[in-house]
Parts: structure tokens; sequence; C-alpha cells
């Protein structure tokens, strides 16, 4: 048996109790309380996230942003100094590598932040496309990162820092920031739809940060959350998962991320024909919620039927911690897409009704 990969934290949630899991090769917490006890801490006051299995790529040198047009669907040009975007990286076929966020930190210095399970392939894809003048340096095992998200997230991250949070915006970041003494970059981002900061540093220094933003948070409500909460509350809010709504075979236009795919730019990306065709022929198959009619959950996999005929599948699916209903996001053939559309969900041996719904299934309050 192979060894499961650990994060600088697993010490620390260790000590509060953390049940853990094999997540993609890594051991990491699940849930520290109860998935619903987290949730609900992110939707109401604030929760903390060990995040450091993700991968952390720098890109630098005269050439980066030409390379960086050239493997990101978005239009990485827009892009100023301290600030980040959402892009997706594809095949030529349009079928998704990965998503991610790029950081600008200069006009040759950018920082990817890339999903666990995707390290190796996103590094090797990174490399076979280089161009002269970019260096890039994978930089995972010397980087944590860790998350705090909520409406109490600010409040309880300012305490550790003299620098002003409130003047980073959405999709904003600050880059050596003294939190608790530690250098850190702080970005207004998160996974959870909600307010909040992920946080990168130094791996040797991230279980000092972490003690100290859960004592910061201690009068305010602030609890270690896992990966369990992670999925419930980025679900809510149709934040995509790879390998549930972003795959090989499903492009960012199905999985309705249309946003981060400038089809426009001046610069061609690979994938960006297909992309293009797919988008002026009509897709044949797009990204919905569903909410179950008749008692069940749409559970991953699971696949959604009209009159006996398979029209898609479940990505993800589970009871809404914050809407107390059964939804799921699912792929289905176009044609059945519309809001209100009733179809059925095969759980088990049982045809479940259910009907296409509005997503997000959640939106944080506007303040």
């Amino acid at each position: 048996m192979s060894t499961l990969k650990r994060t600088p934290l697993f010490n620390e949630y260790e000590k509060s109790g953390a049940k853990t899991i094999d997540f993609g090769g890594w051991d990491l917490p699940v849930q520290f309380s109860s998935i619903k006890e987290e949730h609900e801490a992110v939707r109401t006051r604030a929760g903390l996230f060990d995040v450091s299995h993700m991968g952390e790529v720098e890109v630098k040198g005269p050439n980066a942003l030409a390379f960086l047009q050239k493997v990101m669907t978005n239009d990485v040009s827009k892009l100023v100094d301290e600030q980040a975007q959402y892009t997706v990286m594809c095949y030529q076929d349009g079928g998704t590598v990965d998503d991610l966020l790029v950081y600008r930190k200069a006009e040759d210095d950018y920082l990817l932040v890339i999903n666990a399970s995707n390290i190796e392939k996103d590094v090797e894809w990174l490399k076979e496309h280089v161009i002269e003048g970019v260096e890039l340096v994978h930089i995972s095992f010397d980087m944590a990162q860790l998350a705090i998200q909520g409406p109490l997230a600010e409040g309880i991250l300012q305490k550790l820092t003299e620098a002003n949070l409130a003047e980073i915006g959405f999709f904003r970041f600050k880059d050596d920031v003294d939190l608790a003494g530690i250098k850190s970059l702080v970005s207004r981002t998160g996974y959870t739809g909600e307010d909040g900061f992920e946080i990168y540093c130094e791996s040797d220094q991230a279980a000092t940060l972490w003690q100290a933003i859960l004592e910061a948070g201690q009068g305010d409500g602030l609890v270690p959350c896992g990966l369990g909460a992670r999925d419930t509350l980025r679900f809510e809010a149709k934040l995509p998962l790879y390998g549930q709504e972003l795959t090989h075979e499903i492009t960012p236009l199905e999985a309705g991320i249309g946003f981060a795919v400038k089809l426009n730019k001046e610069a061609d990306f690979i994938g960006k024909e297909a992309l293009l065709a797919q988008k002026e022929n009509g897709l044949t198959r797009k990204l919905v919620g569903i909410e179950m009619i008749d008692k069940g959950i749409p559970r991953t996999g699971y696949e959604v039927l009209m009159d006996d005929q398979t029209i898609g599948f479940v990505t993800t699916g589970t009871q809404s911690p914050t809407l107390k209903k059964n939804v799921g996001l699912a792929v289905i053939d176009n044609t059945y897409t519309e809001l209100g559309t009733e179809v059925f969900v095969q759980v088990r041996k049982k045809k479940l009704k259910a009907v296409v719904t509005k997503t997000p299934f959640y939106k944080r309050p506007k303040a």
C-alpha cells in the first residue's frame, strides 16, 4: 500500500479530533465536529480550512504572459498587479485539463494554484507547452494554504495584522502581509460562496498560523472545517469540482463557466477551435440544477432519465444543509434544461421524480 501524503497541518487537526479520509492520495480531514455544524458555521460565522494539498506553480520570465495566454481560456492580459483570475486549461478537443486561479504579482511573475488531484498532470502539461523565456517553478511542497471563510472572516483575520484587509477587494490580494508575524500572501477568494480569504505561507510556518487564527476567532465562533463542509458549501454556490462538474469529457462551456472562456481574446489558446465550434453549433448538453420531488438524494453518477431514456447524469448531489432540500447538479441533454422541466433520477432500483431548478442553490445575502 502506498503511504498517503500529509499536509504540514496534519498534527494540528489530529489534535482537534478530526476524522480523516483518503482524498486523492492525501490524508485529509473530512470533518472535525460534523459536516452540518461546520457548514452552518461558515454560512453564519466563520470556518478555517486546511487546503495545503492544493498545488502551486510559479510562472516567471519575459514571456510569462504570452505563455499563459496560450494555455489559459481566460484573458490573462486583463490582470493588473495584485489581481487574481479564475481560468481553465483545456485539451485540443475542448475537454478540461483543470480549473485554477492565476495570481499576477508582476508583469513577468505569476502564481498558479491548481487542484490537488491534478498536480502531476498539470505540471507535465505546462512543461509540455512551455515556450522560450518562461521559467516554471513547482513549489507545492514549499507552501501551505489556509482558507478562512464566512461573514466574520475579515474581522477575525484583521486581529492578526496591521494591514487593512478591507482594502483587499474581491479577487485581489496582497503579498508579504504580516499575519501574526508570518509573511503571507492574502487573497480575497474562496470556494464556499461566502466572503473570506485564502492565505499562502511557507510550509514550516503553517501550524503556527493555524493556531493563531483559531485563537483569534475563539470569541467569534470560528471552527476548523473539513472537506465535507467544503464540498457542501461549494456545491450550494454552484462552484465546480474537477472530476465531477469538469472533466476531460466535460468542457467549461457545458459546465456553465463560459465567463472564464474568452473566445474573442487576441491570443489563440489550446482548445479554442473546439470551444468556438461548440458555441457556434450550440451546446448539446449542459449543467443544470435539479431538485427532487420524490424522496431520495441524487448522488454522483446517478442517471437522469426522460421517458425511460438516459438524458444525462448527476455530477454532485446531496441534501443541502442550508435549504434542507435534496438537490443536485447534472449534465443533461439540452432539450430538457428549461426551468421547471420534470425529469427522473435512477436511485438504485427506483425512478424518482425531480425538477430542473434555478442555480446557484445559495447566494450570499448582500451586505
